[in-house]
């Protein structure tokens, strides 16, 4: 009885959680601002992202997509990739000190990406595109933040350009963050600890072996004590013959 009780007070909070999502729309502000995808990376890898723009209005359409890349955090090498329906335009800047990109020295990176819609390629309502970008070297930096402009076929402009508070709420108009988190450690060098526990692998290997031929010995010794054992029972079954 306690389990159904359960179930029907479960199922009930989940009714009314849906009614007031349905009423209210507690749930769409948190999941309709422009990201990117993946959220993490490692420090000084590549990585290959994707801004994701939903479409908000009930009536436009989503016609351009500007991103501006962070001005404390260059990166070295970006591409995107083409997108069906759409053009990019890409705007440099100078950067001092250079960037170190496989040992060259960039003195100019990617400062912004825009994204235009031709024909009927739109972003339509109730609809959302993805424009993918490889990145890297990623910085050394704990997060990437993306200011974007969201701009629609009348007019209007979403500014998605606010950045995150440490411990606080959510902005009302969000940028798209990227976090980044050190690399792990690099594998011990070989020679020393390496070799130290090769040689101890080897002295288990050997272990077990010497262990496996003593316990084959001990089975064969028993083996043949019991086969001498009934030799000598029968020797003593049989009658002696007579003279």
């Amino acid at each position: 009885m306690i389990r159904h009780r359960r179930t029907a007070t479960a199922a009930a909070a989940l009714a009314l959680g849906a009614v007031a999502t349905a009423v209210l729309g507690f749930a769409a502000p948190a999941s309709a601002h422009v990201t990117i995808n993946p959220k993490e990376a490692t420090q000084g890898g590549y990585g290959r992202f994707a801004f994701r723009v939903p479409n908000e209005s009930d009536t436009a359409a989503t016609t351009k997509v500007e991103v501006v890349l962070p001005e404390n955090a260059p990166v070295g090498s970006v591409s995107t990739m083409p997108v069906p329906g759409w053009t990019v335009a890409v705007e440099k800047r100078k950067v001092d000190p250079p960037v170190e990109v496989h040992g060259s020295q960039l003195t100019e990176v990617v400062a912004k990406l825009t994204w235009t819609a031709t024909g009927d390629a739109a972003v339509k309502p109730g609809q959302f595109q993805e424009f993918p970008v490889s990145m890297g070297p990623l910085p050394q930096v704990d997060t990437m933040v993306f200011k974007t402009l969201q701009t629609y076929s009348d007019g209007n402009v979403q500014r998605w350009i606010e950045e995150p508070t440490p411990g606080g709420e959510e902005p009302e108009s969000p940028a798209p963050v990227l976090t980044l988190t050190a690399a792990s450690p690099s594998a011990a060098p070989t020679g020393g600890v390496p070799a130290q526990a090769d040689d101890d692998d080897d002295d288990a290997e050997g272990d077990g072996l010497a262990i496996g031929l003593g316990i084959a010995g001990l089975v064969a010794g028993a083996g043949g004590l019991l086969l001498g054992g009934l030799a000598f029972a029968r020797t003593r079954r049989e009658p002696t013959p007579k003279a």
